[in-house]
């Protein structure tokens, strides 16, 4: 199955853009074009900032206090400014993948080419030593974002997707990483997309890329059935809500579903309002017809304050998988009282899907929770992680939470500190770190059955922060 994880983003982070929200403009307009471009010039000069002031990057000894079987956690690259990571790890094999957006750094290629950018590293032994890092293309564009990398179950080819300005591209490679396909354009005449999320059938040959698009965030999926060399697109919904893509699997018989948020931005200044629905998109006939389940509701939660931050950057979103036998675990954020802290809850499908157990609470009440990743393999052996507020004295601190569960997400075993590092960075302390950094954060488990996780961190939205990694020994 595939690698899965959170999709976050902001109120200017997921409308578009580097954007989210419930703006009437349509992405990828010169409004948009400009919002972007402010944006990544307010990362550039925090960077810059931190560096003049030394605070930038890691630049002390990493303390450590790692739990029993895990490594601890290390930061991707002392000195550069990463967020937004995609984690995909070979079922049949000892190759890992990790991709970051990489910001501040020279451009990949001359003239116009962009000045953030998809850096890949390789792992050959599980995730212990890793390459240099690489660009995935040097290919000409304003901006690279929302990376996505799997691996084919069946092959070992690895799949890739990103954000090329608005559009949503596909690239492969069948070596293992170290080369890849040109990107091919997924969106055909869909005039903007944002917030893309992959899945691929056992073989590859059936490939599934959910966005949202126009008018205001309707959801799409675009589909490939000649191993992403031609695409084609369908709307799901026209509605007034705004759809986030955060997760997807094609399950063993071919079934697709795709986990995905529908938020409400009704509000004043296009904030967040009313109730966030948790739904699944099912096809069981390779994408020729879809149904929308309705998951769970909850209600719209905690606004984020930090610096750059919009109000909805915590809420809304999921986490999927499937085990061999297409038992689903689904896990999602949401609070049980308007603007109240979060919880992260599980719920289970044994009928793809169709209907649902009753949620199970994973994170402490009282704490404000988000951003869930979870990853299935063999007989309901889950694993899983989130972030939460509020360890030791210093209650909006956050840290990254492992639980796992033997029986599909039914119940779930002890909590444990992945985000165990105490120094190194400004952002760190022994209480946790400052701020949730970067759109994405995945789970996988190695050929080895182990667990290896990524994730951001950062001062506040705007950075800088780095990227993390934590692996089971």
């Amino acid at each position: 199955m595939a690698c899965t994880g959170s999709r976050t983003g902001t109120a200017s982070d997921r409308r578009g853009s580097e954007g989210r929200g419930g703006s009437e403009q349509q992405p990828g307009g010169n409004g948009d074009l400009q919002e972007e471009k402010d944006a990544l010039q307010e990362r550039l000069d925090a960077f810059a900032q931190a560096k003049a002031n030394g605070t930038a990057g890691v630049s002390e000894k990493i303390t450590n206090h790692a739990a029993a079987g895990w490594t601890g956690e290390g930061v991707v690259d002392p000195t550069t400014d990463d967020w937004e990571p995609a984690l995909a790890a070979d079922p049949n094999a000892p190759y890992v993948y990790l991709l970051v957006t990489r910001i501040g750094q020279p451009k990949p290629c001359p003239g116009n080419c962009p000045s953030a950018y998809m850096a890949l590293e390789r792992s050959t032994d599980g995730g212990r030593k890793w390459s240099a890092a690489t660009p995935l293309c040097a290919c000409k564009g304003s901006w690279q974002y929302d990376p996505m990398i799997e691996v084919v179950p069946d092959t070992g080819d690895v799949y890739a997707a990103y954000l090329n300005g608005f559009n949503t591209v596909f690239l492969k490679s069948s070596d293992h990483g170290r080369t890849w396909s040109p990107p091919v354009k997924t969106y055909g005449n869909v005039s903007w997309t944002d917030k893309p999320a992959l899945a691929m059938s056992d073989d590859g040959r059936d490939v599934y890329i959910s966005f949202n698009g126009p008018t205001v965030g309707d959801p799409y999926v675009a589909q490939s059935h000649d191993f992403g060399k031609t695409w084609t697109q369908t709307k799901l919904v026209d509605s007034k809500r705004y759809y986030f893509a955060f997760d997807a699997d094609v399950l063993h018989d071919g079934t697709v579903v795709f986990a995905e948020s529908s938020i409400d931005y009704s509000g004043p200044a296009t904030s967040p309002v009313g109730i966030v629905k948790h739904v699944a998109f099912i096809s069981h006939d390779l994408g020729k017809s879809w149904t929308q389940v309705v998951v769970d509701t909850v209600d719209v939660g905690e606004p984020c304050t930090s610096a750059g931050c919009g109000p909805d950057f915590y809420i809304g979103h999921e986490a999927m998988s499937a085990d061999d036998n297409g038992n689903l675990v689904y896990l999602y954020d949401g609070a049980t009282t308007e603007f109240g802290p979060q919880r992260i809850f599980a719920k289970t499908s044994s009928n793809e899907g169709a209907t649902w157990s009753a949620r199970t609470a994973m994170s402490v009440a009282g704490e404000n929770a988000t951003t869930p990743a979870v990853e299935q393999i063999g007989n309901g052996d889950a694993r899983a992680w989130y972030m939460q507020t509020g360890n030791g004295d210093a209650p909006d601190t956050w840290n990254v939470w492992y639980r796992s569960s033997k029986d599909g997400g039914t119940t779930w075993s002890t909590p444990v500190n992945l985000s165990d590092a105490t120094s190194g960075a400004g952002y760190k302390s022994v209480d946790g770190f400052d701020e949730v950094y970067g759109d994405y954060g995945e789970i996988c488990i190695t050929s080895a059955g182990k667990a290896i996780a990524a994730w951001g961190e950062g001062f506040s939205w705007t950075g800088p922060g780095g990227v993390w990694v934590n692996r089971q020994l």
